[in-house]
């Protein structure tokens, strides 16, 4: 029998029996539910809603707005295939006022095409977007329904993250049966009550009861928008427990020794000496930080944060030289390749002059290339940059003393952990060095990075040239184009962005094509390239030095070039459907123009009539190019592109907690994570693995 603490808050058997102890959950089931991390019954219970849909009601259609999900009802009036691009459907319905909406299908079967026939009666639920004809739903969820069916459904519906051979009604199914063996909220609660007294939050219980089963009478706006007392009250304990695991880990990695980096300087100064610029003084205090840390026989753990062109490159160059004065290994891991590639270039430009030779590995290095390259990690390679090829099996490393790790959001931190294991020679780990172009609120970053030291880079380098951003209606799309072949002919280059609401490579990548095709057909004599996620990395390559040599003048990309690309020549880019981005990835984008000395503009086209979130954050693109002033913009209006990417504890991302939605809760997560990991470290191991499970395992790393 499993032990029980009568003394205390917690029952230690509650819910920790298998799922299989479900009346109907067979071996089959059990197999499917293992998939996505459910093995016990108390992992149903706080196996969340991703969101809810609201079904309780009929919107007509004349009451659409763009962008929300609704439910609608109409007769169809036509259908439409067609073959254009790519295999497309067509239903157009309409409702008793007789105004119109399109339902679009770019998946369908015949089957399908054969019941949707002029005069059927549709339920259709689904976003609203912009289309060619007015409101439209792609992809809707909908049935057939007799005429003067009135029935909806009576409260919120919950959908639940799924996995292959497991629907949201069977899921739904086995969660109702976990709920009804919810213990008491004695035995459920990890957080002592005095701890979470002046908090006033909902019991434990009552909030996962809530979630899971909302009410009819239930605030159906606050649920929608993650806000309600229940989503908050689980939200604090997830983010709680996220910061228990990553305070768990940087105790685990600071019992881990390091090699002590006090170098002669010598080749820091003759660095220092080469570059045709000065540091600032914000570059200056980072060095600073990050020496005293490498001086140290602990591993320094250290997030650089600074705005786009803030000069962080130039001060991981630095760091590596301090480790690679001490006779230590350096390596440098990206997130894309054009990210690494740039890095490659900046570092082999700054340090080849002084005798170091970057080494290259990515993911399309194969064959002798590759043996070269492995060969030379365990010997005298002094630097290497590269992709995940870097964590690969296989890789090991002479003597690692430094990992830099840039746009560390795009990576989880058993990623982070798996390349500072290529380095461990018995206790002894290498110092890790992690940046980001993402500017993050102080109180955001101290949550998010609790095993981190944060280092901010505040001021950018002088010369820098100041983008204009103007927001242009897509009726001016005529005036935009004209626009670029004046400063095509002036000798400046150019980008256009597309962007896509749909989170597909594919589509993304059609789309950037038909942009290219249209442009190209109406700038003559300019010559346009055209990269994309769906292009092989050497054909991307290739494209991307004929942009940076100016034998590209204007360049098609979908937001792949977010990150990365330095072209200082390129002074004007133009970023289509810009309503559909948040304010990070906007000022990200923005970031690729403004990089030479010539006066530089940013146009942000877009689709009216525009949202209110919308309209904000392209006021706020215009008024500010202060990435930290935008940050917190962003954590205020919580747009589509999260601060912070996938920040992600191993590989799981947040259940129900929203970082920039929560932020009013992490104060207290951090002052009641700080008492617990004094008072409570058994109830915070169980918190942790209550909310994050297994993956909680990199923390013993």
């Amino acid at each position: 029998m499993p032990r029980t603490e009568k003394k205390g808050f917690v029952d230690v058997a509650a819910g920790l029996e298998p799922v299989g102890d479900l009346p109907g959950v067979g071996p089959a089931l059990q197999a499917a539910l293992q998939r996505i991390g459910i093995e016990r019954i108390q992992d149903l219970w706080f196996h969340l809603p991703l969101r809810y849909e609201d079904r309780t009601r009929l919107t007509p259609i004349r009451d659409l707005r763009i962008g929300e999900s609704v439910q609608v009802e109409g007769i169809i009036e036509a259908v439409e295939r067609s073959f254009r691009f790519r295999p497309q459907l067509r239903v157009v319905i309409s409702d008793d006022a007789r105004t119109m909406l399109t339902l679009r299908f770019f998946n369908f079967r015949r089957s399908q095409v054969e019941q949707l026939n002029p005069g059927t009666r549709l339920r259709c639920y689904g976003q609203i977007r912009h289309g060619a004809q007015g409101p439209e739903i792609v992809h809707p969820q909908y049935q057939r329904v007799t005429a003067g069916a009135s029935e909806v459904a009576e409260t919120l519906t919950p959908i639940y993250p799924v996995t292959e051979g497991l629907g949201q009604k069977r899921l739904a199914s086995v969660i109702e049966l976990a709920l009804r063996k919810l213990p008491a909220d004695e035995v459920l609660e990890l957080v002592p009550p005095i701890l979470r007294k002046d908090m006033q939050l909902l019991s434990l219980r009552a909030a996962l009861l809530l979630v899971h089963r909302p009410p009819a009478d239930a605030d159906v706006a606050a649920l929608l928008l993650g806000t309600h007392p229940a989503q908050q009250r689980l939200a604090f304990e997830e983010l709680l427990s996220h910061h228990l695991s990553l305070r768990q880990l940087r105790v685990q990695i600071r019992q881990h020794g390091a090699p002590r980096l006090r170098g002669d300087g010598k080749l820091r100064k003759a660095l220092l000496r080469s570059l045709p610029f000065r540091l600032t003084s914000a570059q200056q205090r980072v060095n600073g930080e990050i020496a005293e840390d490498m001086a140290e026989a602990q591993p320094m753990l250290r997030l650089v944060q600074g705005d786009v062109g803030s000069g962080k490159t130039v001060v991981a160059a630095w760091a590596a030289l301090a480790a690679i004065e001490c006779g230590y290994q350096v390596a440098l891991m990206a997130p894309t390749e054009l990210l690494a590639e740039q890095h490659l270039r900046n570092l082999g430009a700054w340090l080849a002059p002084l005798g170091i030779e970057p080494v290259w590995l990515a993911g399309k290095v194969q064959g002798k290339a590759r043996t070269t390259v492995m060969a030379a990690l365990a010997a005298d390679a002094q630097l290497v940059v590269g992709t995940h090829a870097l964590m690969q099996q296989g890789v090991q490393f002479r003597d690692l003393g430094l990992v830099i790790i840039d746009e560390q959001h795009r990576f989880g931190v058993h990623q982070r952990l798996a390349l500072r294991d290529k380095g461990r020679a018995g206790e002894r780990v290498p110092h890790q060095l992690v940046l980001t172009a993402t500017p993050i609120p102080r109180t955001l970053a101290m949550t998010a990075y609790a095993d981190l030291d944060v280092s901010v880079i505040d001021e950018l380098p002088p010369g820098r040239t100041p983008v204009t951003t103007v927001a242009l209606s897509s009726s001016r799309r005529g005036e935009v184009i004209e626009r670029i072949r004046i400063a095509c002919a002036e000798g400046r280059q150019v980008y256009w962005v597309c962007t896509l609401i749909e989170e597909s490579e594919q589509l993304e990548a059609q789309a950037a094509e038909v942009a290219f095709a249209e442009l190209g057909g109406l700038l003559e004599g300019i010559a346009i390239g055209i990269v994309h996620g769906r292009l092989k990395p050497m054909e991307k390559q290739a494209v991307m030095d004929d942009f940076r040599s100016g034998r590209i003048a204007l360049l098609v990309a979908t937001t792949v070039i977010e990150v990365g690309v330095d072209v200082p020549n390129a002074s004007l880019m133009v970023i289509e459907n810009a309503e559909r981005l948040g304010l990070a990835q906007l000022h990200q984008l923005r970031g690729r123009v403004g990089r030479g000395n010539q006066a530089s503009s940013c146009v942000l086209m877009y689709q009216a009539p525009l949202s209110a979130m919308a309209r904000e954050r392209l006021t706020a693109m215009r008024e500010t190019s202060d990435g930290f002033v935008i940050a917190e913009k962003d954590l205020e209006l919580r747009g589509p592109g999260e601060m912070l990417g996938t920040r992600q504890t191993g590989r799981l991302e947040f259940r129900i907690a929203d970082l920039a939605r929560d932020a009013g809760l992490l104060v207290e997560v951090q002052r009641i994570g700080a008492i617990m990991s004094e008072a409570h470290p058994a109830l915070c191991e169980r918190l942790v693995a209550r909310w994050i499970g297994a993956a909680s395992n990199f923390a013993n790393a």
